[in-house]
């Protein structure tokens, strides 16, 4: 589901203004577009905007140069690459292969043929392969100074390692599918702030160690689980945990959650408790819904068995339980239904008394995982500042001026020390990065995404010397924090097609992201949830912690109730403390079985602008990696504060 919240000043409260019917128009034309656009092939390549029907009828077809990072232009019938966009009317390179009938061109590069402006990799890779050139970083500009804009924006030069391959070969400048587009300005207004005081600067030691303790902790708790009630613990469960914590966590750790109340966690109190006694799995077959149920029935029986439970419950379980074995003895022909429906009335009266023998035990489960977590955020802690040069003192930074700045990324207070060395080799298209044996891996693609990001937003390394230690510590968190399974991680968040970002920047002039990481992010200017790793690659910091003025925003949360619900806490916050437009388009599951409390929240707010559903199976998230694109099972609603 979409929902879009428009603030407008105070003075326009009492009637719809024109921007409002403006947008609403653009909403119902955008949810359109969604459904019918041709363009909604994936294997159609990518651009900012198609090229014109005469070009493509002249055979020409806009690229993406993996090497060079920038579009280019190539013609399918005379296999002719050019940079700039073709023009027509020249001559006929096939009847006039010389130009001698070609009219002469006008302005100063009359004497220049297509052959000079055709790419060149020489152009942009002058000093030799052990230079690094860097681009200009652009400062974030006051709002009372006029904004510089060139008229062609630079484009970043790639660099080599020392000693390492080009990055990109000849081989891979074809066409190919690109998820981002960096040449996005920003219109997020911020008031200025001073840098971060609180985050530690990145260390690949640190972020080994974090990655074994974090490990260590996923083991605990499947151990927990298994000791305790017999159970596999839910699935997704511990990343869920760790986002629920972050929200409410004051605690110095980037990642593990060390000082939140209540330390008793709903978000996993719910989900072991739901898989208690045994777990409910989807039904296709009668059979299968046979057999469930007398699991069901069975593992009631033994846990009221074990448990210290008063005699009135234990009564009701063991009656209801012998009752339904009972029944599926005698009872042979029952269908898939009958089945479904006797394990629903079964839940219904042993659900509450077997929920309360193991409530102690899955409290225990939970306090127990947090004691361990803030144990192991403080001894990361302690052996973090001694790797510092300059341990941080308590002094109090000067506050910074109140002034309105456009958004720039996360700045620590906190110098970086001198980074060990992380090595760099490619396999295929799989750039691999390795520290102490520990390697992490990611596509050329996305590693020269995150070389472009580093070069906007880094300030404190102009020569890139820690720019793979920064980029492995980056990984390596992401990692860690999914889990090592297969897919884990994958479905708790699934990012937008990029037709849909085209789309947004288009109709409604969105240039940030709310939710997302250097890997996954269209915009350079976005939130994400690691200030130390990401701010280096672009990232504003938590969207909890952000406080725009205005701007438009996406917001697709991770799909964790308690974190979405927080979201909508902050959009109305700041909605109603500006007077200038601001506006969040927000993509939520569609949870209507138990409906969320976020859901009903935003579909009840006063921001509320418009809001459509997209029915399941009607539309495509792409996996935070980006690397597989499937279709989604349940609604999607689309909000527009």
């Amino acid at each position: 589901m979409l929902k879009i919240f428009y603030s407008r000043s105070k003075t326009e409260e009492n009637h719809k203004s024109t921007r409002e019917h403006y947008l609403i128009s653009q909403v119902r034309s955008f949810a359109s577009y969604l459904s019918h656009s041709p363009y909604s092939n994936p294997d159609y390549p990518l651009s900012l905007s198609p090229p014109l029907d005469e070009l493509v009828q002249a055979g020409w077809s806009k690229c993406w140069s993996r090497r060079e990072n920038r579009p280019y232009y190539f013609n399918r019938f005379t296999n002719q690459s050019l940079w700039e966009v073709p023009v027509l009317g020249q001559h006929d390179v096939i009847s006039d292969p010389l130009g001698l009938n070609a009219a002469p061109a006008e302005g100063g590069d009359s004497n220049l043929g297509n052959g000079q402006r055709k790419r060149r990799s020489s152009e942009e890779q002058g000093g030799g392969p052990n230079s690094f050139k860097r681009a200009k970083v652009k400062r974030s500009p006051r709002l009372d100074e006029p904004e510089r804009c060139s008229v062609e924006p630079t484009t970043p030069i790639s660099p080599s390692t020392p000693g390492v391959k080009p990055w990109s070969s000849a081989a891979e400048d074809k066409q190919a599918q690109i998820y981002w587009d960096l040449d996005v300005q920003t219109n997020a207004v911020i008031r200025e702030q001073a840098p971060a005081s609180h985050h530690l600067p990145p260390h690949p030691e640190i972020e080994l160690q974090r990655a074994q303790l974090v490990t260590k902790l996923r083991q605990h708790y499947h151990e927990l689980c298994h000791q305790r009630e017999g159970i596999d613990p839910p699935r997704e469960s511990f990343n869920r945990w760790l986002l629920e914590r972050k929200v409410i966590d004051k605690g110095h750790d980037p990642l593990l959650p060390s000082d939140c109340d209540p330390v008793i966690s709903p978000s996993m109190f719910r989900e072991v408790m739901n898989d208690i006694p045994i777990r409910l799995s989807r039904i296709k077959y009668k059979e299968e819904a046979r057999k469930l149920l007398f699991k069901y029935a069975e593992a009631a029986k033994k846990m009221i068995d074990s448990r210290n439970a008063s005699p009135e419950s234990r009564k009701v379980v063991k009656w209801n339980a012998e009752d339904t074995m009972n029944w599926l003895r005698r009872d042979h022909s029952a269908s898939k239904e009958d089945y479904m429906d006797r394990l629903e009335h079964l839940r219904q009266q042993c659900g509450p008394h077997v929920a309360a023998v193991a409530k102690d035990s899955v409290e225990g489960i939970c306090s127990k995982i947090y004691q361990l977590s803030a144990e192991y955020s403080r001894r990361l802690r302690q052996t973090h500042l001694s790797l510092l040069q300059d341990p941080p003192t308590e002094a109090c930074a000067s506050p910074p001026q109140s002034r309105l700045v456009y958004c720039y990324p996360v700045r620590l207070a906190i110098p970086s020390p001198p980074l060990p060395r992380v090595e760099l080799h490619f396999e295929n298209d799989m750039a691999c990065l390795r520290f102490r044996g520990e390697m992490v891996k990611v596509n050329r693609g996305h590693f020269s995404k995150l070389e472009l990001l580093y070069r906007y937003s880094c300030i404190d390394d102009p020569r890139f010397d820690k720019f793979l230690s920064r980029v492995w510590c980056l990984l390596k968190r992401y990692q860690v924090m999914f889990g090592s399974g297969a897919n884990e991680g994958s479905g708790l968040q699934g990012a937008l097609p990029v037709l849909v970002f085209q789309t947004l920047n288009r109709q409604f002039g969105v240039s940030f992201e709310c939710f997302a990481s250097p890997l996954n992010c269209y915009f350079k200017q976005f939130c994400s949830a690691f200030p130390d790793t990401d701010g280096f690659f672009g990232s504003r910091g938590p969207f909890l912690s952000f406080c725009p003025v205005s701007g438009s925003f996406e917001a697709n949360p991770p799909f964790c109730e308690e974190l979405m619900d927080a979201m909508v806490t902050h959009f109305e916050d700041l909605l109603d403390q500006s007077s200038e437009p601001l506006s969040f388009i927000v993509f939520v599951p569609e949870w209507r079985d138990p409906v969320t409390p976020a859901l009903t929240r935003m579909e009840g707010s006063r921001f509320l602008r418009h809001q459509l559903s997209i029915p399941a199976y009607e539309h495509e998230y792409r996996s935070g990696s980006q690397h597989i694109c499937k279709r989604y099972s349940h609604y999607s609603a689309v909000v527009l504060l």
